[in-house]
């Protein structure tokens, strides 16, 4: 099987061990730079160049999309599924995955358990935004934010209003969450591939740290997850249509609460915690659907 995978870095860890999963099952494994990919669109052949060649015989590909480049990823995943090629991500998926508060209309519309949000045209109503949530302290997080940056803890009414102030002076678009004191500083990574967990993590931010992401200093253990939380990680990833997905949750006194549901999860932290070959199963994941 032909393979690529589209990664801006071939040195990245999820990256390296896709690469070896593939190359272990015999298959055919390429890393694309998506960036540097020409979309050729016509009426009966689309197609791709790529540093001057054009792109053929492509069996499945594996997206790896950061953030910041969504847009033009996006384009390049699309290319590929006009020419037949099987994707881990589908590219309507990826793109509602990467807006939050679709995301969490998605998530909400198919009943599923999430902390209370509320989204504004930056309100000057800052006192009601802040009562609909159940008071301080709350979670302002910045729509465009990943990785834990962009996110507030803000812990009095006043500090809430500053910064939900701040934000709307600078135009930029928040969400403003209720802060789930019971999770203490913790959250849960279940790693979803064809609407199966094969993996679960618990994420612990460092002392003083209220956001539990790895990048920010937060360390990571394995956990055995409910059934409650397995089902609720399996269905987030289904209503979000992602054939692979990192289902991001916190523990609550009412069930688990989905944060996110992130389409490009890296394996590094998830692999290490739980000693899992994730790599492997998303080989595997292809070759059941091609």
């Amino acid at each position: 099987m032909n393979i690529k995978i589209l990664s801006r870095n071939t040195d990245l860890y999820s990256t390296k061990r896709l690469v070896e999963a593939a190359e272990k099952r015999k298959h055919n494994v390429e890393v694309i730079d998506h960036l540097k990919c020409d979309l050729v669109i016509e009426r009966r052949k689309p197609s791709i160049v790529y540093k001057g060649e054009v792109l053929s015989d492509t069996d499945a590909i594996i997206p790896r999309i950061g953030a910041s480049v969504t847009f033009y990823g996006t384009a390049v995943v699309r290319q590929f599924e006009m020419m037949g090629a099987f994707t881990t991500v589908d590219s309507e998926a990826l793109v509602r995955s990467r807006d939050k508060l679709r995301s969490l209309q998605v998530l909400s519309r198919a009943k599923i358990g999430l902390p209370k949000t509320v989204f504004t045209n930056y309100s000057r109503e800052t006192e009601s935004v802040i009562k609909q949530v159940g008071g301080t302290p709350l979670v302002i997080k910045l729509l465009e934010g990943t990785q834990g940056l962009g996110v507030v803890l803000a812990e009095t009414k006043n500090a809430a209003k500053s910064v939900i102030e701040a934000f709307n002076g600078l135009k930029a678009r928040v969400i403003v969450q209720e802060f789930i004191k019971e999770a203490k500083g913790a959250d849960i990574r279940a790693f979803v591939v064809d609407g199966h967990v094969v993996g679960a993590m618990k994420r612990q931010g460092k002392e003083g740290e209220f956001r539990s992401n790895l990048h920010q200093g937060g360390s990571a253990e394995v956990i055995e997850l409910s059934d409650e939380e397995e089902i609720a990680a399996v269905k987030a990833a289904k209503a979000m249509r992602l054939g692979v997905a990192g289902v991001d949750m916190l523990q609550s006194s009412r069930g688990p609460l989905i944060l996110e549901v992130n389409s490009s999860p890296g394996l590094e932290g998830i692999e290490r915690a739980t000693g899992k070959d994730i790599a492997k199963t998303i080989i595997r994941f292809i070759e059941k659907h091609v």
